[in-house]
C-alpha cells in the first residue's frame, strides 16, 4: 500500500497547487509543496520501475515509505481541516501556520527518505524466501501428481488440439489461477503414451517468473540429447536448435510470466511444417493471447463441479474406497467452500486426512469452517502469493481493496470504480482516456491475471459485478494487514471498530460496514463514525440512521454513500467526487444542496428530501462572477429536480444520465447538449409528447419508463447510430409496431418490452434488427406473436418470455425448433408462461404475473387469488422507485 498512500498525499499536495485554492498561503507554500511533490512522485517512480526478485528488501522499503506516508497525510489533513472549519480568522491564522511548520518537517523527512531508498542495493540472487515464493512448481507436483478428476474434458481439448491434421508449428496455451491445475493437465497430457508415440522429442521447462534462460536452454538439451556438458549459452542454444530440426517434437513451456522470456526462447524451435506442437502454461491472459495461433485459441482452464470437487476429494482420502455414508452431507459442505479450486480440494483432503474420520471430528471442522480453512490458506500460500508479489505496483491497493468486500459477494464493478478512484488507486494515462476507463482496465487487468473472476454481465456485455475466490480473498486480507492497509472484521461489530481504531498505526480514512453489521448495530455506527474525523471514504448506506449533522463535519471527504432525512450543506467538502444520498423516510419538505463549486465531482445521486440547486443562483452569488460548470461529473441521477435544464446544462461531458421527473417538454430539449451522453434512463409519470430526435448521437443504451410513445417515434430511435441497448418498462402505446425496410436498427444487441397494448408486430424481415443478440419479451398480454423473421436474424442467441400471451410463448418455441432444424442450436429460449389464477393458488407475497407497473395511484390494488391487498401511498412509492429501478438495485 506505499504506492496508494503516496498517490493519496501527492492528491491532497496538487489540490493545494490549484490556482483557485484558497486553503493556504500560496506565496509562503508554493516552493515548497511543488519540492514535496516532485520527491514524492520520485519515489512512486521508484517503486514502478523496480523489478526485481529480492522481494524482502522490497517489502523494507515498502514498509519505510508508507510509515512516513502515512504519518504526514495525517498530519496535513488535521491541519487542513482546522483550517476549513474555523470560525475565526485567529483561528484560522494559527491553523495555517501548523499547516506550514508541518510542511517543512514533511518536506525534510521525504528528501532524506528519497536519498535513503535511492541508494539501496537488492540481492541480485533474491532472498531465501522470494526464492521460495518464486518456485512453487515442487510443492505444486507434489500436490498435483497427475490426477485429473474432473478435467477429462479439459484432458480431451488438448489432445485434439495436439494431434490436429494442421503441419505447421503449433503453439497450445493454457491458462487460469494458481492451483487450478495448469500443471497436472499438462504433465497428464505430456505423459500420455499416445502422445508421447506421436513425437520424436519430448522436453519440459519449467519457467517460473525470473525467467533464466540459461537454465531453459540446458533442461531443452538434457531432455532431447541426454547431455549436460558445461557450455556457453550461445553453444547450448544451437545444440537445441539442431537437435529439434527435422524432428517432430513436443515441448511444454510450464509456468511463464513474460511475453520477453517467449520471444527469448521461440527461436530455438524450428518450424519444420512436421505437426510439432508447443504446450504452455500461464496465470496471465495476455501472454495466452500472445502467443497462440489464430485457429486455437487458448484454453482457460476452468473450476470444478461440486460434483467433481466432491470425487478428487474422496478418491484424495478414501483412495479407491467409498466415502462412509455418515460423512457425506458434512464433507460437501467442506468441499463446497474450496469453490472448486483443485489445490484447495487437495490441500482440504490433506488435513482431513490426518484425523480419524468420524462423524463427530468432521462435524468440529465444520463448525469452524473460518479457522479451518485460514489453515488452508496459509499452505496454499506459496503458490497464491506469487501471483500477489509480482503485481505491478500500480494494481497491488486494487487487488488488496477487492478482499475487503464480503466472502462470497457479487461485487458491483461501478460502486468498486468508483471506491478505487476516491482512494486514489487510479492514476490518469497519458491518452487522457477518463479515470472510469482507466479503472475498467485495472479490473481487466486483475481478471487476465487470473486474480479476480467475472461476475455477472450487462445487456451491453460490459461487466456487471466481479468476484474473488476464497483463498486470493484470504492472501488479501492477509497482505493488508500486514501493510496496515486494510482491517476487515467479523463479528461484533462494536469491539471489531475501536480495535481497529486503537491498534492500527494511522487513523482510520475508509469505513465501508457490511449491510449486516448495519442493520444490526445502526446507532453505534453513527457514534463511531462521528469520532472519524479524517474519513475519506464513508459508505453507510446500509445503515438506518440519519447522517446528515455528520457529513459536513468531514472536509475530506471524496466518497460519501448513506442516508439523510434533513437539510444539511456539503460546502466544505471541496474534495467530493462521488455523493450518494437517499431519504431515511418519505417527507414533503425539499432542501436544495450546492454542489456548483466542486470542481472534482464525477457521480451524483441526491434523492429526495433533497436536490439539485438551481446553477444559475450559485453563479448570481459568486465573487467571481463566471459561469459554473461540473467538468468532471460524468454520472448523475436526477430525482423530481425542478431545475433539470439548467443542470444538464452546466454538465457538459455527461455520460450517464438517470431521470425521473414530471415536468414539461423543455426538460427534454436539453437532452440533445449532451454530445458525449452514452446512457439515459429516462421516467416521467405523465406520458409526455416528445419525438424521437432529442436523444443525442453518441447513445449506447436508452431505457425508457412510463414515456408511453408512439410506436412511430419507436421508429425513430433507429436514427441513433450507435444504439445498443434499449429498454422500455411499459414505455410504449399502440397496437401495432411496424418496421418498414427503411427502419434499421444497426447496432441493437439487446431489446426489451415490458408491458403495454401492443397486439401486432410487424417486420419487414431479419433485417430491421441486423446485430439483435437477446430479446426480453415481460406481461405483453396482448400480443398475438414473434414475428417469424425474427428467429433469422444471424447474431440472436436469447429469447427471454415471460407472462404474455400463449401466441407469443407458441412462436417462440417454433422458431428455436426451426433454427435447431437448420442446425442452430446456440439459440436459448426461456418461456415463463402466464400463471392461470383461477386454479393456482399464490401466496400474499408472490411476484406474480399479474401484477402491472404502477403509476400514479393513492392505493395500490392487486388482486391475488379473489383477494384486493391495498398497498399504502409510502409503499406504492417504494414500488414505483423499484419498478423504476431507482432504488438500490439500478439496473433492468
Amino acid at each position: 500500500m506505499a504506492y496508494a498512500a503516496l498517490s493519496s498525499l501527492i492528491y491532497t499536495l496538487n489540490q493545494l497547487l490549484k490556482p483557485n485554492q484558497s486553503l493556504v498561503c500560496r506565496c509562503c507554500t508554493q516552493q515548497h509543496l511543488e519540492s514535496l511533490c516532485q520527491n514524492l512522485s520520485a519515489l512512486q517512480d521508484f517503486l514502478d520501475n523496480t523489478m526485481t526478485k529480492d522481494i524482502g528488501t522490497l517489502k523494507v522499503i515498502e514498509k519505510r515509505i508508507r510509515n512516513v506516508v502515512y504519518k504526514a497525510e495525517d498530519r496535513f489533513d488535521l491541519s487542513l481541516r482546522s483550517i476549513i472549519l474555523a470560525d475565526h480568522e485567529d483561528k484560522r491564522q494559527k491553523a495555517c501556520r501548523s499547516f506550514y511548520e508541518e510542511l517543512l518537517k514533511v518536506e525534510e523527512q521525504v528528501y532524506f527518505l528519497k536519498k535513503e531508498v535511492m541508494v539501496v542495493e537488492f540481492n541480485k540472487h533474491g532472498s531465501k524466501s522470494a526464492e521460495l515464493a518464486t518456485n512453487p512448481s515442487t510443492l505444486e507436483k507434489s500436490k498435483f501428481e497427475e490426477n485429473i478428476v474432473g478435467m477429462e474434458d479439459d484432458f480431451n481439448t488438448i489432445l485434439d488440439s495436439l494431434t490436429t491434421q494442421t503441419d505447421e508449428l503449433i503453439v497450445i496455451p493454457i491458462f487460469g489461477m494458481g492451483g487450478i491445475g495448469k500443471t497436472t493437465l499438462a504433465r497428464k497430457v505430456f505423459g500420455d503414451s499416445y502422445i508421447r508415440s506421436r513425437f520424436d522429442k519430448h522436453a519440459w521447462v519449467t519457467i517460473s517468473k525470473e525467467y533464466n534462460q540459461r537454465q531453459m536452454l540446458l533442461e531443452v538439451v538434457s531432455s532431447i540429447t541426454g547431455s549436460k556438458q558445461e557450455m556457453s549459452d550461445d553453444e547450448l542454444m544451437e545444440i537445441a536448435y539442431k537437435g529439434l530440426k527435422g524432428r517432430r517434437f513436443l515441448i511444454v513451456i510450464d509456468d511463464i510470466w513474460s511475453t520477453k522470456a517467449w520471444d527469448q526462447m521461440r527461436r530455438i524451435f524450428p518450424n519444420d511444417d512436421n505437426k510439432s506442437r508447443i504446450l504452455l502454461t500461464t496465470r496471465l491472459k495476455n501472454i495466452a493471447d500472445y502467443v497462440s495461433c489464430p485457429d486455437f485459441p487458448p484454453h482457460s482452464k476452468s473450476f470444478l463441479s461440486l460434483d467433481d470437487s466432491w470425487n478428487l476429494f474422496t478418491e484424495k482420502i478414501f483412495k479407491k474406497d467409498p466415502c462412509p455414508p455418515l460423512l457425506v452431507k458434512i464433507g460437501k459442505h467442506i468441499v463446497q467452500q474450496c469453490q472448486g479450486l483443485p489445490l484447495s480440494v487437495i490441500v482440504v483432503a490433506g488435513l482431513l486426512g490426518k484425523i480419524d474420520p468420524t462423524h463427530n471430528n468432521w462435524k468440529i471442522v465444520e463448525g469452524n469452517l473460518n479457522s479451518f480453512f485460514g489453515t488452508v490458506s496459509e499452505r496454499c500460500k506459496s503458490i497464491l502469493s506469487l501471483s500477489y508479489n509480482y503485481l505491478p505496483q500500480y494494481l497491488r491497493a486494487c487487488f488488496l481493496y477487492v478482499g475487503g468486500f464480503s466472502e462470497d459477494m457479487e461485487i458491483d464493478v461501478s460502486k468498486l470504480i468508483k471506491l478505487w478512484i476516491a482512494e486514489q488507486f487510479v492514476k490518469a494515462r497519458r491518452s487522457n482516456k477518463r479515470l472510469e476507463v482507466v479503472a475498467e482496465e485495472y479490473l481487466q487487468e486483475l481478471i487476465d491475471r487470473s486474480l479476480v473472476l467475472v461476475g455477472k454481465q450487462r445487456a451491453n456485455g460490459r461487466m456487471k459485478t466481479c468476484k474473488i475466490h476464497d483463498l486470493l480473498r484470504q492472501l488479501c486480507i492477509r497482505e493488508a494487514k500486514t501493510e496496515k492497509g486494510l482491517n476487515v472484521m467479523n463479528g461484533d461489530v462494536t469491539r471489531a471498530i475501536y480495535y481497529s481504531m486503537q491498534q492500527s498505526s494511522r487513523i482510520t480514512r475508509t469505513f465501508i460496514p457490511t449491510s449486516s453489521f448495519g442493520l444490526v448495530f445502526p446507532k453505534r455506527i453513527f457514534s463511531i463514525v462521528s469520532e472519524l474525523k479524517l474519513l475519506k471514504v464513508l459508505d453507510v448506506l446500509s445503515v438506518e440512521c440519519d447522517f446528515s449533522c455528520v457529513i459536513p463535519e468531514l472536509v475530506h471527504l471524496r466518497y460519501v454513500a448513506a442516508r439523510i432525512e434533513r437539510a444539511l450543506s456539503l460546502d466544505k467538502l471541496r474534495n467530493l467526487q462521488t455523493i450518494i444520498l437517499q431519504s431515511l423516510e418519505e417527507t414533503e419538505l425539499k432542501h436544495p444542496v450546492d454542489i456548483w463549486r466542486m470542481s472534482e465531482i464525477r457521480h451524483v445521486d441526491i434523492g429526495l428530501p433533497l436536490y439539485i440547486s438551481n446553477p444559475l443562483d450559485s453563479e448570481n452569488h459568486s465573487i467571481e462572477g463566471h459561469l459554473l460548470f461540473l467538468n468532471n461529473l460524468h454520472t448523475l441521477y436526477l430525482h423530481y429536480s425542478p431545475f433539470v435544464p439548467e443542470i444538464i446544462t452546466r454538465s457538459p461531458n455527461l455520460k450517464e444520465l438517470k431521470i425521473s421527473d414530471r415536468s414539461e417538454h423543455p426538460v427534454f430539449d436539453s437532452l440533445s447538449l449532451l454530445y458525449d451522453l452514452e446512457t439515459l434512463h429516462l421516467a416521467t409519470f405523465d406520458p409526455m409528447n416528445f419525438s424521437g430526435d432529442i436523444f443525442p448521437p453518441n447513445l449506447k443504451k436508452l431505457r425508457l419508463s412510463y414515456t408511453r410513445l408512439p410506436w412511430e417515434v419507436v421508429n425513430l430511435l433507429a436514427n441513433l447510430p450507435n444504439l445498443e441497448v434499449l429498454k422500455g418498462n411499459d414505455a410504449f402505446k399502440g397496437t401495432n409496431w411496424r418496421l418498414n425496410e427503411d427502419v434499421v436498427f444497426r447496432k441493437l444487441k439487446h431489446l426489451k418490452i415490458v408491458a403495454g397494448d401492443l397486439q401486432r408486430w410487424e417486420v419487414a424481415g431479419s433485417d430491421n434488427f441486423p446485430m439483435l443478440e437477446q430479446l426480453i419479451l415481460h406481461q405483453l398480454r396482448d400480443l398475438e406473436e414473434i414475428p417469424v423473421s425474427i428467429g433469422e436474424i444471424m447474431t440472436l442467441k436469447f429469447i427471454q418470455i415471460n407472462c404474455c400471451g400463449s401466441g407469443v410463448d407458441t412462436s417462440a418455441t417454433k422458431i428455436q425448433e426451426e433454427q435447431q432444424s437448420l442446425g442452430n442450436y446456440e439459440l436459448q429460449v426461456r418461456i415463463t408462461p402466464m400463471p392461470d389464477l383461477s386454479r393456482a393458488t399464490v401466496p400474499a407475497n408472490s411476484d406474480s404475473c399479474d401484477k402491472k407497473p404502477l403509476r400514479n395511484r393513492e392505493t395500490v390494488k392487486v388482486p391475488l387469488v379473489g383477494r384486493v391487498i391495498e398497498v399504502s401511498r409510502r409503499a406504492s412509492k417504494l414500488l414505483k422507485r423499484a419498478l423504476m429501478g431507482f432504488g438500490k438495485n439500478r439496473s433492468m
